[in-house]
């Protein structure tokens, strides 16, 4: 095991020295390109944003780079042989930023949010920028109208961010969709929707900012990189609020997420703790809230769907021509690209456990209509599926999970709390999220309707 620390630096003059830990392994980052170009896509958005008339503010930059630190830790130091136990890594990061002592003040509570995000143990510094970088956001012209958003939400590609996408357009709302390039599949499945939007809501002022930042192989030495990218999420959320920075006024990114994933109970006991991903749970959310609160950014992060299922979402959207139109272009497969070996194409699998959410989903909000996606796995009722292999882990899962709230109902308000803290949850919401979850599950039990599981 190795602990590891990230330090950001604003070109070669800034030679700072950071004393090391006991068993800690420094990795550079160089944050900016040529003479006073910031690297990484952070540069290229703060101009693509510009070009929309949004200048976001130099704590929005500072945001956006303490991301680019976390995005590096999270998928260049791997869980395998960087900590003692296969997942826990000890990160630590010391970033440069243009208010150091406001940035120390929220440290704290971005810790708390980044232990309980990605389940390592992370320690944040802080310190000034080189005078040369005092400031490094472009400053917004004299201006009589500001830029035209009044919505602002990430755009995933996934279904859920879809449906969102459309329930804004047809209230009217022109929102600047926020979307971070992963993989290819992701990317095409962004672009491929956000172009059917615009060709269908002609003339009107919505955008998007899409952001590219990846570290190459080798960034951390003698390290391998890793897949489980539980911190990308931090990344996303960083983008957003950097762009609401730039808006006119006090901003609310909208994250659109049902309930069922948002606090994402998990099936099994081997699944707690961070396992089960946390990207849109309530408590990181909240955290998030507090952060804002801490570096006096005008903004908030809310999750509109957070009482809905998927099901739910699909059959109340907005537009729902349009949302069966574009259904086979979005994406929600954990692993799209692993049906190459049996040589298929980038396409859901049909069984990992977003896909069965979403097959769900589709059964109850697109009727009488077929869910369009095509899917490895076309039907479940086939053959038996087995349990030890991946077509079937998933699926019985649910079984045993629909079974075990069968038999005990009440268990629900007790397992919304497995996945993390919901003290931040008034009572009415906590009866609400145990409430999404039991509706959550019978949706997919009326999927496996005839589903039929054998061990291996």
């Amino acid at each position: 095991m190795r602990r590891h620390l990230i330090t950001g630096r604003y070109g070669p003059g800034d030679r700072s020295r950071m004393p090391l830990g006991d068993g800690e392994e420094e990795t550079r980052l160089d944050l900016v390109v040529g003479e006073r170009s910031l690297g990484h896509g952070i540069g290229r958005a703060l101009t693509d944003l510009s070009r929309l008339g949004v200048f976001p503010s130099e704590a929005g930059v500072d945001l956006l780079v303490l991301a680019a630190h976390v995005h590096a830790a999270d998928t260049r130091v791997s869980r395998d042989s960087e900590s003692q136990d296969g997942w826990t890594r000890e990160l630590r990061l010391i970033v440069p930023v243009a208010e150091p002592d406001r940035w120390q003040t929220a440290a704290p509570i971005l810790v708390r949010l980044l232990n309980f995000l990605t389940g390592d143990r992370w320690s944040l510094g802080f310190r000034a920028r080189p005078r040369r970088f005092a400031r490094v956001a472009p400053a917004a012209p004299a201006r009589l109208i500001g830029a035209p958003f009044d919505d602002l939400a990430l755009f995933s590609g996934g279904l859920d961010s879809l449906i969102g996408a459309i329930d804004a357009l047809e209230a009217g709302r022109t929102p600047l969709f926020i979307s971070h390039a992963g993989d290819g599949a992701t990317s095409d499945a962004q672009s491929t929707i956000f172009e059917a939007l615009k060709a269908n809501y002609r003339g009107r002022a919505f955008d998007r900012l899409r952001l590219w930042m990846a570290f190459p192989d080798g960034f951390v030495r003698a390290s391998a990189g890793e897949n489980t990218t539980r911190g990308r999420s931090f990344l996303f959320f960083a983008l957003g609020v950097f762009a609401g920075t730039g808006l006119d006024g006090a901003f609310t990114l909208k994250v659109p997420e049902n309930g069922l994933i948002a606090v994402n109970v998990p099936l099994d006991p081997l699944r707690l703790g961070a396992l089960s991903t946390r990207t849109t749970h309530p408590f990181y959310i909240a955290r998030w809230n507090d952060v804002l609160n801490a570096l006096g950014i005008p903004g908030r992060i809310e999750n509109p769907y957070w009482d809905r299922t998927k099901g739910e979402m699909a059959e109340g959207c907005a537009n729902a021509a349009l949302l069966r139109q574009l259904t086979p272009s979005s994406l929600s497969c954990a692993s799209p690209t692993k049906g190459r070996w049996q040589g298929h194409g980038t396409q859901h699998c049909g069984y990992c456990l977003p896909c069965l959410i979403r097959r769900a989903a589709l059964l109850r909000g697109l009727r009488p209509d077929n869910d369009p996606t095509v899917y490895t796995v076309p039907d479940l009722t086939a053959h038996a599926l087995d349990t030890r292999q991946s077509e079937g882990v998933q699926v019985r899962s649910f079984q045993l999970a629909i079974e075990r709230l069968r038999a005990r109902p009440a268990l629900a308000s007790i397992l919304i709390h497995k996945p993390g803290p919901l003290f931040d949850e008034s009572p009415k919401r906590q009866a609400a999220l145990a409430e999404v979850y039991r509706r959550g599950l019978e949706e997919v039990e009326a999927l496996l309707t005839g589903v039929r599981t054998r061990p291996g």
